[in-house]
């Protein structure tokens, strides 16, 4: 059942992220992000962790960015790749600091930081976070549906 779940969580993800960038001409942080966001909607300090890793992300990009070119595919490679560091970062200080608070500021997977943040980039902050949100919602709300409030 729970891997139905996020099976179907990325899917819709995906759906409504090209219907959101189609439409509306905004992304939604990535195409599977608003699914995985979806997942943890009830866990807002997880959500709230990614955002804080996607935001450093971004200011490193940006810092990096006045020193050497970064457009495109470079730009988004090492956006995955700090946003992997720093969210791995982040499960190594959950493990040595078990407190509760900090074992929920842990980000969601490892790559989802960094497609945040490159989006950050690409589109702007506040763009990308409306966009973000309402999607996974939405997804959130279509998962509710379809397996009857159990998600």
């Amino acid at each position: 059942m729970v891997e139905a779940v996020i099976q179907a969580a990325v899917g819709l993800g995906v759906i409504i992220s090209l219907i959101f960038s189609e439409l509306l001409g905004a992304s939604a942080g990535g195409i599977v992000v608003p699914g995985y966001l979806a997942l943890y909607l009830d866990k807002p300090m997880q959500i709230l962790g990614t955002l804080l890793v996607s935001l450093l992300t971004w200011g490193i990009i940006r810092f990096i960015s006045q020193f050497t070119l970064l457009f495109g595919k470079r730009r988004m490679v090492l956006s995955i790749l700090v946003g992997f560091i720093l969210g791995w970062a982040t499960r190594v200080l959950v493990i040595k600091n078990l407190t509760v608070y900090t074992f929920q500021m842990q980000s969601i997977g490892y790559i989802v930081p960094g497609l945040i943040a490159n989006w950050f980039e690409r589109q702007g902050f506040f763009k990308t976070i409306a966009t973000m949100g309402i999607a996974a919602i939405v997804v959130r709300l279509a998962l509710m549906v379809i397996f009857g409030g159990e998600v």
